[in-house]
């Protein structure tokens, strides 16, 4: 069961686990499903949303981790040099924080809906913090 329901904002999405490639961070988000949080957009990043999650502690290292995640792309940032996070790549992205270029474990890859990834950013921008739900589809 590596099928995901993305809902965020006004927008839903399918999206599928990359259980291969990383699967101590799928677990993890796993056993938080249903997860509800709000996205809002990326300081240094380019075109992407983020949830920052903060000094929490996951337990993760790197697995799959990508400096470039692709539009569709979510990468969850394990911690260390900056907060724990969770990007959603709509366009171009180089993975950064104030303290300079990060690296996110690759772990969820939207197929379905992607005609509506950069409405999303651009809704975010604009209008501020949206909604987002991941659940198991």
């Amino acid at each position: 069961m590596d099928k995901l329901k993305i809902t965020a904002g006004s927008f839903t999405f399918g999206a599928k686990f990359e259980t291969a490639a990383a699967p101590k961070t799928v677990a993890k988000f796993r056993s938080l499903l249903p997860y509800v949080e709000k996205i809002i957009h990326v300081r240094w990043s380019g075109e992407g949303c983020w949830i920052p999650l903060g000094d929490l502690d996951l337990g993760l290292g790197y697995e799959n981790h990508t400096s470039y995640p692709a539009p569709g792309q979510i990468i969850l940032y394990p911690g260390g040099i900056s907060e724990t996070e969770i990007l959603l790549a709509y366009g171009g992205v180089q993975f950064a924080s104030k303290m300079g270029q990060l690296a996110g474990n690759h772990f969820i890859t939207i197929t379905d809906g992607l005609e509506n990834l950069a409405a999303l950013g651009k809704t975010v921008l604009w209008q501020g913090a949206q909604p987002i739900r991941f659940e198991l589809a």
